[in-house]
């Protein structure tokens, strides 16, 4: 049987980067292939009702040997953020032994215990890393790879007893569509954990409520010569409405259950400009209060520079979960026995990000998430820790374990 690591190297070489640009599902073609690959190697090992839409989800059931259980679910994502330019997926481990980490000695790209010094509990484990020039991926094949090592566990070993579990892989998570098209009905479970985390002794239930907003800003452009009370500058406004707001609220001035206002892209000219924000908050009234601020700072600033300058589109994007989990806490106390377990102990702690479990739960599934060894996404230093994710599988088995 192959062990988590060995999946896992072999899982993060494929691209399967999202595009949040594009309409189709899955949003790019090369997710396709890890979901064939995933498809396939579910066949050979023996699971039934293996099946893959023609939106690139794979689903999967491990029958169960075990009578009068609950029929659980575990659920991961196939993409990855496309976040840092370039394709070279070239992951190597190491062993750990304290200090800061050289990524690329020719690019002089090093990870630094003083930027990440949460590395000084790493010492004396192994740590599968990046080249310095791409993301990793754990986020979330450390998910992937824990959860098929799980299957071929449970369909080679009988004396693992388990009720019937359900196997769910999604693409496009990344950018927020993971579960648009996962078919609940159809998956079969009476609850489900999404395994798409950090630490592995986290339970997480609670996830920012969230919005998207585009602004655009329409100008007018005049020669710079004779431009004195007759040029509108879009991006010069757009600069302003972006001070407008909270500087305290920024991502990297908040933490826990502080929301904030993200500005995740910006373009503009004389004549035209856009700002692209993700604002969350795990408290659903304050949420609110932010889509209402922006929409009053755009109406300041078309009193001062004309009706229709500004224009703001917001869309909701997902719920906090924690209003279905709270309904169905056994989920989180089943998990909570599974980490206890393995010696680990449990800490519930709010997602500071999205999950498809958020989503799912709503949509019928108590889904929270666990953890999966990885740290750092959603850039180059990004690393997974190998005993973490080897120790994953087995809180995943324990969970299942009748």
């Amino acid at each position: 049987m192959e062990n988590v690591l060995e999946r896992f190297l072999r899982y993060v070489k494929i691209n399967t980067t999202s595009d949040e640009n594009s309409e189709t599902c899955p949003s790019t073609p090369c997710q396709l292939e890890l979901a064939r690959l995933l498809y396939a190697e579910l066949q050979a090992m023996g699971a039934q009702r293996v099946r893959m839409d023609e939106n690139g989800y794979v689903y999967a059931e491990l029958p169960e040997n075990c009578p009068d259980q609950p029929v659980i679910g575990l659920i991961a994502h196939m993409d990855t953020v496309d976040a840092v330019p370039g394709r070279n997926f070239s992951p190597r481990v190491i062993e750990y032994a304290g200090g800061d980490i050289c990524l690329n000695e020719k690019l002089k790209i090093t990870m630094r215990v003083q930027d990440f010094p949460e590395l000084d509990a790493c010492r004396g484990k192994r740590l599968a890393v990046t080249d310095g020039t791409t993301v990793l991926g754990a986020d979330d094949k450390a998910g992937v790879a824990e959860i098929m090592t799980v299957c071929e566990r449970l369909l080679n070993d009988p004396t693992i007893k388990h009720g019937k579990v359900c196997i769910g892989f999604t693409p496009d998570e990344e950018i927020g569509r993971g579960a648009d098209l996962f078919d609940v009905p159809g998956f079969g479970a009476d609850f489900a954990y999404t395994v798409d985390g950090g630490a592995i002794n986290e339970i997480e239930y609670e996830n920012f409520n969230a919005a998207s907003a585009k602004i655009t800003v329409h100008g007018r452009n005049i020669h710079p010569g004779s431009a004195k009370n007759r040029m509108i500058h879009a991006a010069r406004i757009a600069m302003q409405l972006h001070a407008m707001l909270p500087e305290e609220q920024r991502p990297e001035y908040t933490e826990g259950y502080e929301g904030f206002y993200h500005l995740t892209q910006i373009t503009g000219d004389e004549e035209n400009a856009t700002l692209s924000y993700i604002l969350r908050d795990h408290d659903a009234e304050k949420l609110e209060e932010k889509k209402r601020f922006i929409l009053r700072a755009a109406e300041y600033l078309n009193d001062r520079y004309g009706a229709e300058t500004v224009h703001v589109e917001i869309k909701d994007s997902y719920r906090n979960m924690r209003e279905v989990i709270e309904q169905h806490m056994e989920v989180i106390t089943r998990a909570e026995q599974a980490l206890r377990s393995q010696g680990l102990t449990a800490r519930c702690v709010p997602v500071r990000g999205g999950t498809d479990g958020a989503r799912l739960s709503f949509m019928g599934l108590p889904c929270p998430n666990l953890g999966t060894g990885g740290a750092n996404c959603h850039g180059i230093y990004e690393y997974a820790v190998v005993e973490d994710m080897e120790k994953m599988a087995e809180v995943l088995l324990a969970l299942v374990a009748c």
